[in-house]
Order: C-alpha cells, then structure tokens, then sequence
C-alpha cells in the first residue's frame, strides 16, 4: 500500500472537512458520492427504508457519526417541509464537508432515481402505459421490511432513552394509527417531554426556544406563494410550482398525490387524474425519493427542460432548508430545554416509524414466500450485518424467480 493510500485509509472519520488537505478533501467528496449513488440506485420502499439504510451505511459500516447524531438529524428534518429521507442524506453530506458534502449527498442521492425516472417517463409519453413491475416489488418489499426493523431497533434504543422519551414512542404510535396529524405529533410531544425533563428548572427564554426555529420557518413561509394558472405550461412555471410544492409539503408520496391532484389535474387541468396515478405509480415503483415523481409529471408537461426544472424546483427547498437549520443542531444540544424538546421529537420521530412499519409490513407479507423472505433477511441483517443492497439485490432476484415461475417461461 503506498503511503498516499494509507493516508486515506486512516483519515478519521472526526476530523472536520476544513482541516483536511485538498486530497483529503477531494477523496471525501468522492467517498460520499460514491455512496449516496449506490443509496439512491438501491433504495426502494420510501423514507422509512431510506433512513435504515442511511443509518446501517453512516453509522454501522463506516462511523462516519453516532447514532445520537443522526437521530438529532433525523429529529430536526422531520419538523420542516420537503422529503425527509433526501433532507437527511442532505444533512449528513453536510456534516461530512460543508456546503460541497450538502450539495454532493443531496444529488447524488436523487440522480438514480431522476434518471430512470426520466426515461420511464419518455417510454409513457410515447406508449402512454407504465411499465408492469409489481414482480420486482414482490421480492423486494419483504427484504425492506427487515433492514427498517433493524434500524427501528437501534435508533429506538437510542430514542427511548429514559421514561419521558419511551412514553413519546408509545404515544405516537398510537397516534399514527388514530390517524392524528403528523407534524402535531412531533412538536406536542417535543413540548411535553421538554417540560417533563426540565418543569423544575428556570422556565427557558422565548428567544432560546424560536430562534432556532423562526429563522427556517420564515424560510419556508416566504416561498409559499401560489403560481398562477397559465395557458401554457413552460419549464418556468414548471420550476416555480414544483419549488412552492417542495417548500410547504409534509409528509409521504401520498400527500404529494393530494396535492398535485388539487394543483395540477382540479385547478390547472395539466394533467388528467390518470397521468397523475401513473406519475405517483413510477415514483413508488422506482428507488430513490418518491419526490422523483416530479420528473415523471415535468417531461409530461415541458419536455426534457420540464423534467429538469420540476426537479430541481421540488429538491431546491430542501437543500437551503438543510443549508439554514443544520448550525442549529449541536446548539440545540447545548440548551437543556431544547435539548429535551429534541429527545421527544426523535423519540415520536422513532414512534411513528414503527408505525409506517406496520403498515408497510400489511402490504408487502401477503404470503409463505415472503414472510420467509423476510425472516431471512432479518436473520441476515441483525445476525450477520449483511449489507442491504445485497438483500435488495437478492429480492429482486427473489420476484424475477417467482415471476418466471407463475408465468410458466
């Protein structure tokens, strides 16, 4: 090994990104492309799988941080707008190095997903059909389900940390399955276990409870107005849609759905409500974001230059959001009542993962084939540590068999 190679090998994973040399610097950004790219190629089954996967990747496997930190990160993305599991990879490239790692781990986790995304969307502009798939989930979805119950296990551990925390997770469980909004969840139970930890304390100063907040909410607020109704659509208004969209939207593709059927198909008539399931279809079926879907609907409408704009558009909220919020972090951690509003926020955070666990677990155990599936890869995965996207991998090995087989090739 050349000593150049070693010097790399050994660099450690705490040293800041401003320290390093240019080399340094340069084989960082590439170690994080390189990883976010084979994230964004493999990672199907939404935000809750995204996350397991980025923790097994980040934490496990390279200790590029704690699982504290993460979890501090992973807490702070769910309180403002914009695709959780994107704002997170965001997030980690920025602690990693700087506004270069920001911009590097947010695109390359994307890129996969909007290329494939693309050109589905040429092949339906052309065949006006989404391609027949649901085989490849088949196999897929239960190899999903065990790497989320591994990362649910581990953050958990860390999340219900003592009695307050460990009451937040149960309640949001709870809460997720009476259906009580999201966002409500996370701040109530950030106040109330905040106030559990601290209600013999010095009462905190309004500014040491805001300041973190107001700034990235005015953020959000100043770029919620509409976009007006136009006769033709160019890859412009396009891109000033998709940055409203990406700027106020909480939530999972389904939100996304409700609000692209209120905007796009009821109000501008861009779109017709089959366009719009087919476009919310191929960003499910695909890996990566399901914010993708934006790509898919940008072509329908602009072309190529559409597909670029509406991408760009829904993701550039992200990036600036993560851009203002992510200094506040540690000195959230700095401050025992924000501090303790964090802890109840990640451990509702961890709650009501479990429970989207839940409900993709309905949807994807449907029979003996992949209950099996799935109790092997979590033997793999809490036993053996087996990298996810060899499950993955093997999942879709697992469908394209069974397909084969039921179709009698």
């Amino acid at each position: 090994m050349t000593p150049e190679a070693k010097d790399i090998r050994e660099e450690p994973a705490a040293v800041s990104y401003g320290a390093l040399d240019q080399r340094q610097q340069q084989q960082r950004l590439a170690e994080l492309a390189t990883v976010f790219l084979r994230l964004g190629s493999i990672a199907f089954g939404g935000p809750a799988a995204h996350i397991a996967m980025m923790d097994n990747e980040v934490v496990n496997r390279r200790q590029w941080m704690s699982r504290e930190q993460l979890l501090d990160l992973l807490g702070i993305t769910n309180l403002i707008p914009g695709p959780n599991s994107t704002e997170l990879a965001i997030h980690i490239g920025y602690e990693r190095a700087g506004w270069r790692g920001l911009v590097v781990a947010g695109s390359c986790f994307i890129l996969p997903a909007m290329l494939i995304v693309w050109a589905l969307a040429a092949l339906y502009a052309r065949y006006q059909t989404v391609p027949q798939v649901a085989w490849l989930l088949y196999g897929i979805k239960p190899v999903i389900i065990a790497i989320v119950l591994q990362a649910v296990w581990k953050l958990g551990k860390k999340a219900a940390k003592d009695l307050p925390t460990q009451i937040a997770g149960a309640v949001a469980i709870a809460a997720y399955f009476a259906g009580v909004n999201e966002i409500l969840v996370l701040l109530l139970l950030g106040v109330a276990v905040m106030l559990a930890k601290n209600w013999q304390a010095t009462p905190p100063t309004a500014g040491a409870l805001l300041l973190p907040f107001s700034t990235f909410l005015a953020q959000a607020e100043g770029t919620t107005t509409a976009v007006s109704s136009v006769a033709a659509v160019s890859w412009v208004s396009v891109f000033l849609f998709f940055v409203k969209i990406g700027s106020v939207l909480y939530g999972s593709g389904y939100v996304l759905l409700a609000f692209l059927q209120r905007d796009l198909v009821e109000r501008n008539q861009w779109l017709t409500s089959q366009q719009l399931l087919d476009a919310v279809a191929i960003g499910q079926l695909t890996p990566g974001p399901v914010f993708t879907t934006a790509t898919f609907i940008g072509y329908l409408l602009a072309g190529n230059a559409g597909a670029i704009a509406a991408t760009v558009g829904i993701f550039l909220p992200a990036f600036a959001l993560v851009w203002v919020v992510n200094p506040w972090v540690p000195k959230l951690r700095q401050s025992r009542w924000a501090s303790g509003f964090l802890d109840g926020v990640n451990a509702a955070s961890l709650g009501l993962m479990a429970g989207v666990t839940y409900t993709l677990a309905q949807t994807a155990l449907v029979d003996g084939v992949t209950i099996m599936v799935m109790i092997l890869s979590a033997i793999a995965v809490f036993r053996f540590n087996v990298n996810s996207a060899w499950l993955v991998l093997a999942g879709g090995a697992i469908g394209l068999g069974s397909h084969l087989m039921v179709s009698g090739w």
